[in-house]
């Protein structure tokens, strides 16, 4: 993919890699102004490598069973990024834990997607979890990560209607949707440094802090956050 702007990103992925594509179609559509340096797997038949490929991204697979330890493989992926000096690192569906090391090494320059209103839901199963508790609200997330497991400091959220009908599926499918629009929007606003992270805390381009759940979006509206 021809660089759209000195703004490099990778992207680190286990599966599908539909937020991966929703990247890949920002940047064509030039609302996104990076490039996708690399792309980088711990599965190798992961759906999302030949998304890349398709795109003339770099693909580089290291499989976690190969490595003894958290520690080791993640040492595998530090120096697997290392040519590609990426600004920024995207886990997007990255099914792995990270280690210390690795999270201090790129030290806000790491961002995650996750599929809830954090501090919500933490972990995995985050769909059912919400149904099970009947909540009238979901969403999704974006956060700079921590060692704290899904508990960095998050830049926004999309908030959706949990409906009486949903079910785990259909409620994934709905968030995913969500997801697809604000990654890039959260990480254009790293590049336009309309959102500063100092001290572990974010800050607006004016020096207005953000509160803890970040900007908040509902129903897809995400033109009042536009931030320019």
């Amino acid at each position: 993919m021809p660089a759209s702007s000195a703004f490099s990103i990778a992207v680190l992925i286990s599966g599908k890699g539909s937020n991966l594509q929703a990247l890949i179609d920002a940047i064509k559509m030039q609302t996104l102004t990076a490039s996708i340096a690399v792309v980088i797997s711990n599965k190798a038949d992961a759906k999302g490598l030949e998304r890349a490929r398709l795109s003339g991204i770099p693909t580089v697979v290291i499989d976690h069973t190969g490595h003894a330890s958290r520690d080791t493989f993640d040492q595998a992926l530090l120096t697997a990024l290392a040519p590609y000096q990426p600004d920024l690192v995207v886990l997007a569906g990255f099914m792995r834990i990270l280690s210390a090391s690795f999270i201090h090494a790129l030290q806000g320059k790491l961002i995650n997607i996750h599929p809830s209103l954090l501090p919500l839901y933490k972990g995995t199963r985050t769909h059912q979890r919400a149904l099970q508790d009947h909540a009238l609200t979901h969403g999704c997330s974006v956060h700079f990560v921590t060692e704290e497991l899904d508990g960095g400091p998050v830049i926004a959220q999309t908030e959706i209607a949990v409906l009486p009908e949903d079910t785990e599926e259909t409620l994934a499918a709905r968030v995913q949707k969500e997801e697809h629009q604000l990654y890039p929007l959260c990480i254009q606003w790293i590049i336009n440094k309309k959102i500063t992270l100092r001290n572990g805390k974010l800050f607006l381009a004016d020096h207005t802090p953000l509160p803890p759940s970040g900007l908040k979006f509902r129903r897809s509206d995400y033109t009042h956050y536009a931030l320019e």
